[in-house]
């Protein structure tokens, strides 16, 4: 009968097993989860959660307690700032054992893993905080969705082609009428609006335009005519006269170069034709 005698000594002496708890706790701390025997990991708890409350708490003393069984600095401000952060919400269970089904070989012992809640290795609780778990679907009922969907596209195509064409509204001939009147009477007020400080300053100055350009035009017909007068040359019959006999030696002299061309062109042609005789007459003496 083991009364009074709680905890499991895990078949080892106390100092053994309390180095080998700092040693997992420790190591819980640093890494975020161990694997060890399932009977390990139930003793483990306590201690490790112990712990947590002393970085929870961040004192001195709590400090103190806590270094006096952690066995490293890098677990000690692993515990102190995250994980007091992390937890501070939470009124204990920060761990987690998940057994593995298979046991060790040596002994058939059971393994397990202990992790702490929130970790990196934690991905039970990233699957927990999402919202509704979606069901897998049989590979018969994705068929019959997607039948559906094809029918219900080609059946909307279908519907879009047969709708029939909206044929334009044709209007009468004395609507059209109508509305070209409109239009011009609109874009009549719409140019009035725009410039009425252009009309009255453009009235002006063509009222001044007219006047300026008779004078203009008076003056310079008088003028054309005095430059006309003056370029036309004055003919007279002597200069005619003079004209005519001094054109009828040119037309002689012309008559006789010609008469002198022609002759020379006759003397070099005999010429020709008298050298072309020579050499027959040559060659015969």
């Amino acid at each position: 009968m083991r009364h009074l005698k709680a905890g499991n000594r895990l078949g080892v002496t106390t100092a053994h097993r309390r180095a080998m708890m700092r040693n997992m706790v420790t190591s819980i701390l640093e890494y975020g989860q161990i694997t060890c025997t399932l009977a390990r990991a139930k003793e483990v708890r306590k201690p490790l959660e112990k712990m947590i409350g002393w970085g929870k708490q961040g004192s001195l003393h709590a400090r103190r307690q806590a270094l006096s069984f952690v066995k490293s600095k890098e677990a000690m401000t692993q515990l102190f700032e995250e994980l007091a952060e992390r937890y501070k919400d939470r009124q204990g269970g920060y761990c987690r054992i998940i057994k593995l089904g298979k046991n060790r070989l040596g002994d058939n012992s059971e393994m397990a893993i202990v992790q702490l809640l929130g970790s990196e290795t934690d991905r039970l609780s990233e699957l927990k905080s999402q919202s509704g778990k979606k069901k897998k679907e049989s590979p018969v009922l994705k068929e019959v969705s997607e039948e559906i969907r094809t029918e219900n596209s080609s059946s909307e195509k279908n519907d879009e082609s047969v709708k029939p064409i909206e044929a334009e509204p044709t209007l009468a001939e004395g609507e059209e009428v109508e509305t070209k009147k409109e239009i011009s009477q609109v874009e009549n007020e719409t140019s009035k609006e725009e410039s009425p400080v252009e009309s009255v300053q453009i009235e002006p100055a063509a009222k001044q335009k007219p006047e300026e350009n008779i004078q203009t035009e008076t003056v310079s017909e008088e003028q054309l005519e005095a430059d006309t007068k003056k370029e036309e040359p004055v003919t007279t019959e002597t200069d005619s006269a003079e004209d005519e006999a001094k054109t009828e030696p040119e037309k002689e002299e012309v008559q006789a170069d010609s008469e002198a061309v022609q002759e020379e062109t006759e003397i070099t042609s005999e010429k020709v034709i008298t050298e072309e005789k020579d050499p027959e007459t040559k060659t015969k003496d």
